[in-house]
């Protein structure tokens, strides 16, 4: 399903449940980084330290799925209220990346570009 199918599909849920008026830029913003969070409790101490042999875990790769799924909703709706196409926009700042990040000199290494 495509981001614009989810999208409408998000503002149906919404419509029906009268929740448009809640959707504003920062309870949306607040939603993503709360959803954000939950995943990153997830892996809090030593979970996927190492590898990613964690999601292997039913249990975890569920509740992995579930965080992943609420962010991407929060993050497509928020989209979608502000008018922002977010396959364009997120293919605009994959080519900033590449023009900030060449492979040539960055293979391998975890600095950032400015160092």
């Amino acid at each position: 399903m495509a981001f614009v199918d989810l999208a409408l599909r998000l503002r149906e849920f919404a419509h029906e449940r009268d929740w448009e008026q809640f959707h504003s830029p920062k309870n949306l913003a607040i939603s993503i980084s709360i959803e954000a969070a939950e995943l990153l409790e997830l892996f809090q101490w030593s979970r996927g330290q190492d590898n990613w042999r964690c999601l292997d875990d039913p249990a975890i790769r569920a509740r992995t799925e579930e965080e992943l799924a609420d962010i991407a909703l929060y993050l497509i709706r928020f989209a979608d209220k502000a008018g922002i196409d977010l396959e364009q926009a997120a293919m605009r700042k994959l080519a900033r990346n590449a023009a900030k990040y060449p492979a040539e000199q960055f293979r391998g290494s975890d600095r950032k570009y400015d160092e």
